[in-house]
């Protein structure tokens, strides 16, 4: 029986932009449901214990760049791993993925994640700024008036109810993808969501 995965997500995480095509491909490929779900990791840090990059200790720091570039290299997806515009506030760019998703549905929202991933983490753009995004919108072929609607009320509403349901549902990285109830925090986690949607898997190997 098919599976629904909450995807749990920033859009300026560099973890969440490597695992982004094979979590979309794990998802179609088990035709499994995806819940696009942005959201505010400054809200959800204080619950869950995290801290901002800027406050973490410096071998932390220092460590996550180092397993950047290593994944970077392992999954032959470019990126630098100190973009110019990083950090960034990424709340504008969370809203036009849920607007789209409203208006456009799943597949176009995983589409313009993608992009504005890519936007950060190996195209040098600011996602902060409203001209990127919409640039971002146009490249994907979406309507213009979507980053007019992501300013609504609607769109803010469900960006902070999304960050509710992750703090209930105990999320506290990104990128998490929420199975039944069952967490699996990082792309590095991947494997373990394909064998959750897909048990064959799990039976033949």
């Amino acid at each position: 029986m098919p599976r629904t995965v909450d995807y749990y997500f920033t859009p300026q995480s560099p973890w969440t932009y490597l695992g982004h095509a094979r979590f979309a491909e794990i998802a179609r490929a088990a035709g499994a449901t995806v819940n696009v779900r942005p959201v505010d990791f400054g809200a959800v840090f204080p619950v869950s214990g995290g801290l901002p990059l800027g406050k973490r200790a410096p071998q932390r720091q220092a460590y996550r760049l180092v397993e950047m570039e290593r994944f970077s290299r392992h999954l032959g997806i470019p990126m630098n791993v100190k973009p110019r515009f990083f950090p960034v506030a990424g709340d504008d760019a969370a809203k036009l993925i849920i607007a789209v998703d409203l208006h456009d549905g799943t597949e176009a929202a995983m589409r313009v994640s993608a992009a504005v991933f890519a936007a950060v983490w190996s195209q040098e753009r600011n996602i902060a700024d409203p001209a990127v995004l919409e640039a971002l919108a146009a490249e994907c072929g979406l309507s213009p008036k979507r980053m007019g609607q992501s300013q609504s009320q609607a769109v803010q509403e469900r960006y902070e109810g999304y960050t509710q349901q992750a703090i209930d549902a105990q999320v506290f990285g990104a990128p998490s993808y929420v199975v039944e109830g069952e967490i699996f925090w990082g792309q590095d986690r991947l494997g373990f969501v394909e064998r959750t949607l897909n048990p064959s898997i799990s039976s033949a190997t």
